[in-house]
């Protein structure tokens, strides 16, 4: 990939569904510094992508950032591990804004004895924002996390969630504690089920409960919601579901 191509709006302006949607994007001075943690695939990649064509200064901290595919001159890639303490504090270094997008592999091992990759590292983000900053911390979690378990009918609630989900978002679970009780400036975006799509700027955030439904959303769209969340801040502790 050669570049990012500065941007001003992503898709036509819609109105809103049952919460916020997502509007065109509105011209923004850039930020000093964005760490995102966890930017080297998935959703932390797309962020990534998504914070450049926004005009912002982007620090790009995952073990393998130095791999990364992107190039511009308000990136800079820092390889280390979320749980080393050292390497975050580094990495927070004259960061205005953190956006924690950690993830790990769906396969035999996490299914059958899942994670304590999401409970530990934010246990020593949190600890290193509040001794020295930033304040402000947009979390991605998932569907099912938190208040949101037992929401989505018997499919996914009976069979997929216990059977393939449980245990690492029990993980989950003890993640978005943390967040909630750290005293930061808080935003734990949910996203629905995941999939490889393009952009198209037309999200839903819904934060109250009653609308949520088990939809998709492209990784993509998950991180325009976090960038517009970067500029607007509309859901300062709250933790809206993501979807199509």
């Amino acid at each position: 990939m050669a570049g990012i191509k500065r941007a001003t709006s992503v898709g036509d302006p819609m109105p809103p569904v049952n919460g916020f949607e997502s509007n065109s994007v509105k011209v923004c001075n850039p930020m000093s510094q964005i760490l995102v943690i966890g930017a080297s695939q998935g959703i932390g990649f797309e962020t990534t992508r998504a914070l450049l064509a926004d005009g912002h200064h982007v620090r790009a901290f995952a073990r393998s950032a130095s791999t990364m595919s992107l190039a511009d001159t308000a990136l800079q890639k820092i390889s280390g591990d979320a749980l080393d303490r050292a390497d975050l504090a580094r990495a927070l270094q004259g960061v205005d804004i953190v956006v924690q997008a950690l993830g790990v592999p769906m396969n035999l091992n996490s299914v059958l004895s899942g994670t304590t990759l999401f409970s530990r590292a934010t246990r020593i983000l949190v600890d290193l924002m509040r001794d020295k900053g930033p304040k402000r911390l947009i979390c991605v979690t998932g569907l099912g996390a938190g208040d949101s378990r037992g929401r989505f009918g018997m499919l996914y609630d009976g069979v997929m969630f216990p059977l393939v989900l449980k245990r690492v978002y029990d993980d989950k679970d003890i993640q978005e504690r943390i967040v909630k009780d750290s005293g930061l400036e808080w935003t734990i975006a949910r996203p629905g089920v995941l999939v490889s799509s393009p952009v198209t700027g037309r999200y839903r955030a819904l934060a109250d409960p009653a609308d949520w439904d088990f939809k998709t959303v492209a990784r993509a769209d998950v991180a325009r919601f976090i960038a517009d969340e970067v500029r607007d801040a509309k859901f300062l502790h709250k933790t809206p579901l993501i979807i199509q």
